[in-house]
């Protein structure tokens, strides 16, 4: 692998970048890799990490009101200090950072600081700086799209949103998947009035549709004005107050207009046209099952390949590349039962295939399944069902699917995750015990099919 000055050059300093940087090196390559802003990427820098501070944070509101069900003498009105708030947040986002960079220096990887481009055959722009390396993998994730209507520059988007000095009073979101979802829990629970707006017909598309029904209503319940089937036709803005026009004909004003409608490939001004790597019809890089470009040299992990967006697979492709190319265990992920959260209020999770993934599958499919208050909200006045459901293959007796909403549901799909993936059958989850009392026991005293 002489003759380069890398083995291996990375473009993109996130989760699955570092990850591949790291393994590589312990294999003994040579490494460089290209951060444009922040070491850790999306994750850790502006999305997952920060935003469950953020959820935590808003947490304490209800939880104050649900103590004086518990005999807790607690007064309101309750002040959040937005600004504190930020200001610990960036704190440990900086520990973070600090920790990722860490990482890479004890492994011998070489951390460039800028924007990396490709040019040519194992080239790689830096700034002026010109690099080269014998393989290139391209890491550098997605980002968030405004939507091409007037007044598009006032909405902040998923990364902004972490910018803000100022807590909102009146927000209104546009989008109905994870972020959206979230950050109308987090906004509401932190006192403001919030108002979701989705195009389609209901949210989280792709997730079973009794958990989506569930959730909505749920998000309602808490105070968030959920609106399905609608969206923003313009936007204008006087002093510090918007205007959010909206395809009913109706007007929003709000202080803050966030939009978390999708993400977008981050494939643009890379070079990929002077190495022929080859992108689809949005933008994200094709790869084969080892993440190997139609450039034989380059490969893609994470969601600039748009396979399945979440963190957990971004590292996991690319340990599974660094093995593959330079620790010679040939080996692929599999992207099926992964499970994933969504961070709402209450908490969203699922593993496995939706009942209607199921019966387009397989001829015979039961379901279980239950709706019912917790035990949390037993002495409060909180108005809260939580939902599990169970999808089995009745030919094999095989659990296809897992589905949960209720709080700490994310704690509780990890396990359900663990069994599905090892194939476990309706029996299996029978003759096991539950612990009592709890929300995850459940799923192991469903008996009888709908």
């Amino acid at each position: 692998m002489h003759g380069f000055d890398f083995d291996l050059f990375v473009v993109g300093g996130g989760s699955g970048g570092v990850r591949a940087s790291r393994i590589a090196a312990s294999h003994g390559a040579r490494v460089g890799i290209a951060e444009a802003y922040r070491l850790g990427g999306t994750c850790v820098i502006r999305g997952c990490v920060p935003k469950k501070l953020m959820m935590y944070a808003s947490q304490f509101r209800g939880a104050f009101e649900d103590a004086r069900g518990y005999g807790w003498n607690i007064e309101g009105p309750f002040v959040h200090d937005w600004s504190r708030m930020v200001s610990a947040r960036d704190k440990e986002i900086d520990r973070l950072e600090g920790v990722y960079r860490g990482l890479l220096d004890s492994a011998g990887v070489v951390v460039f600081q800028g924007r990396a481009e490709l040019d040519g055959p194992n080239r790689i722009l830096v700034g002026d700086q010109i690099i080269s390396a014998k393989t290139i993998l391209i890491a550098t994730g997605a980002a968030p799209v405004r939507p091409d209507i007037p007044g598009a520059k006032f909405m902040a988007t998923s990364d902004d949103i972490f910018n803000l000095r100022k807590a909102p009073s009146r927000i209104a979101l546009i989008g109905g998947g994870y972020v959206a979802c979230e950050f109308s829990g987090i906004f509401s629970g932190l006192g403001a009035q919030v108002v979701q707006l989705h195009r389609g017909e209901q949210i989280l598309r792709g997730f079973d549709d009794e958990l989506r029904d569930h959730l909505a209503d749920q998000i309602s319940r808490r105070g968030v004005d959920l609106r399905c089937g609608i969206q923003v036709t313009a936007v204008e803005r006087t002093h510090d107050v918007l205007s959010v026009y909206l395809s009913d004909g109706s007007t929003l004003e709000v202080d803050t207009l966030m939009i978390a409608a999708g993400r977008q490939c981050a494939t643009s001004r890379l070079g990929l046209d002077t190495v022929g790597v080859e992108v689809d019809d949005i933008g994200a890089i094709k790869v084969d099952q080892f993440s190997r470009t139609t450039n034989p040299g380059i490969y893609a992990v994470g969601d600039v390949t748009n396979r399945v967006n979440l963190t957990p697979v971004a590292v996991q492709e690319g340990h599974a590349f660094a093995d593959t190319v330079f620790g010679g265990r040939p080996r692929a992920i599999s992207h099926e039962n992964v499970p994933n959260a969504v961070f709402s209020q209450p908490q969203a999770a699922s593993v496995g295939l939706s009942e209607t993934q199921a019966k387009a599958k397989y001829p015979n499919v039961k379901i279980f399944g239950s709706s019912f208050r917790p035990m949390t909200a037993a002495l409060s006045s909180r108005d809260e069902r939580a939902l599990i459901k169970l999808v089995v293959d009745a030919g094999t007796d095989r659990v296809l699917g897992a589905h949960i909403v209720a709080t700490d549901a994310a704690e509780i799909i990890q396990g359900l995750a663990i069994a599905i993936k090892s194939g476990v059958r309706k029996a299996d989850m029978d003759a096991t015990l539950g612990v009592h009392p709890t929300i995850a026991e459940e799923f192991v005293t469903l008996r009888e099919p709908r």
